[in-house]
């Protein structure tokens, strides 16, 4: 028989830093979180309760907003109790599959969304009259089902990940093997795909005849662009050094964990005419009850 003990706790590294600068770091954190969830709210609520921001684009941006509100929330509020605890920063073994799981399902469910995003970019410039139809309710549920069929095959993703890691033995080559090769070939083929579907859009783009065209166009893109630039870069980073300590991959983790959520409220809503112009509507609202 062999030996082998019991694992019951996990001990967090966490970001290396001076113990001095625990108070600061946690009041960063803190901020970074609080407009993570705040913008990402904004969003969704601007989003819900305006009629004329009911279309697939502004539907898939909510819920990239849902995503990224509990993308965040998932693993900050631990972040920012190791900086203030006395006792270090464990974590029990339920907890960490928990916190694991959850992290790679809507890590998962993220990148399948930004692929069907992609799609739906082709489709508003490479087919604007049949992007236009898509506000009639056969196009809805053709949503609704791409959205659906999103979520699921995080979920299946993270249930076969989180399965396979936990049969195995901790701290073996096995181990990172089983993480390179589940998160790759998902991220990788969700990469493919959004490529493929750029490669069309520009494509596309080129056979418009105005430059203004052409720029309008490209503006519809650019925000996708930023965003899956922020999410995969990293990614790849961080999942082919997989057993590294260096300290750079821990400060690309954090950007990876905490800023990549914050991207999606200041990106879409400060490059977003439709956006700011709802927001400004509701601070006008917000200030004209607020003055009776």
């Amino acid at each position: 028989m062999t030996n082998m003990s019991l694992v019951t706790t996990f001990i967090l590294s966490g970001l290396p830093h001076a113990p001095e600068l625990d108070t600061f770091l946690f009041g960063i954190f803190l901020v970074i979180y609080v407009l993570t969830a705040v913008g990402n709210l904004l969003i969704l609520l601007v989003i819900i309760v305006n009629p004329r921001l009911h279309t697939p684009m502004y539907y898939f941006l909510a819920n990239l907003s849902f995503i990224d509100l509990w993308y965040s929330t998932v693993t900050v509020p631990k972040m920012l109790m190791t900086l203030v605890s006395l006792e270090g920063s464990p974590i029990s073994f339920p907890s960490c599959v928990a916190q694991l799981y959850s992290s790679h399902f809507l890590g998962s469910t993220k990148c399948f969304l930004y692929t069907v995003m992609s799609y739906d970019r082709f489709l508003a410039i490479s087919y604007p009259l049949r992007y236009a139809s898509m506000m009639s309710g056969s196009e809805r549920l053709t949503c609704a089902l791409l959205a659906t069929t999103m979520w699921l095959s995080g979920s299946v993703q993270s249930d076969v990940q989180i399965t396979l890691m936990f049969q195995l033995p901790f701290y073996t080559s096995t181990m990172e093997m089983v993480i390179i090769v589940s998160v790759g070939v998902v991220a990788s083929g969700c990469f493919l795909l959004i490529v493929l579907s750029y490669v069309s859009i520009i494509h596309s783009i080129l056979k418009i005849r105005t430059s203004e065209g052409r720029w309008r166009a490209f503006q519809t893109c650019a925000s996708h662009c930023t965003v899956v630039l922020c999410f995969f870069v990293p990614c790849v980073f961080i999942y082919l050094k997989p057993g590294s300590k260096e300290a750079m991959d821990r400060v690309v983790a954090v950007f990876y964990t905490m800023l990549t959520p914050l991207l999606n409220p200041v990106i879409y809503a400060l490059r977003n005419k439709e956006v700011k112009k709802v927001l400004l509507k509701l601070k006008d609202k917000v200030a004209y009850s607020q003055s009776k």
